[in-house]
């Protein structure tokens, strides 16, 4: 027999999926308008804008805080109160690191010149990648909302639901963000 929080999530976590499904058209959209655009005829070149430094350190850690999620879900197994501070903890700060880092890179090209008027590929890069980071900034809300909530002690199984679902929103981000790195920025680093 399934637990009552499990039946009662069941439509939730359905609905998430479909709302997953929504956003994976829409970013299917933005990443085929920056291919058509990129390179512009005119304007700058993403070769001239795109450092690999920052493609790296961005990467680094918003990829990491996939892994350290997983410190959290394991936690959730065995109830593991210690784990699931740690990871959730850790989760944020390298999601908060990645969006200082993004941040910083926006602050930089429009300081170089680099703004989103120059030309069709930098407003397609500055959108793409603008609405990934406000996912990402909508992901460490919901995660300040989820400590908040275990710090108050939700029922077990009520948490361990809200973060099943959390989880499927954060590792969606970061799937996209892998797909950034290959379609946006590989083909003009290397």
């Amino acid at each position: 027999m399934k637990q009552t929080s499990e039946i009662l999530f069941q439509d939730k976590r359905l609905g998430f999926f479909l709302y997953l499904v929504v956003e994976a058209l829409m970013f299917a959209t933005l990443f085929a308008t920056y291919i058509l655009f990129t390179p512009a005829s005119v304007g700058a070149d993403p070769s001239e804008v795109y450092e690999l430094r920052t493609v790296v350190l961005t990467s680094v850690f918003l990829l990491s805080s996939s892994g350290t999620l997983m410190i959290a879900e394991k936690g959730l197994k065995t109830w593991d109160r210690k784990k699931i501070w740690i990871g959730l903890g850790t989760t944020f700060l390298l999601g908060s690191i990645f969006m200082g880092l993004e941040i910083h890179e926006f602050y930089k090209y429009v300081h170089e010149g680099y703004t989103i008027t120059m030309n069709n590929f930098l407003s397609s890069f500055y959108v793409l990648v603008g609405l990934h980071a406000s996912h990402v900034a909508f992901g460490l809300g919901w995660m300040i909302l989820l400590m908040g909530q275990f710090k108050q002690k939700l029922p077990r199984s009520l948490f361990i639901e809200k973060h099943k679902i959390f989880n499927y929103y954060w590792h969606f981000v970061d799937v996209i963000w892998v797909l950034i790195i290959l379609i946006v920025y590989v083909p003009y680093l290397f």
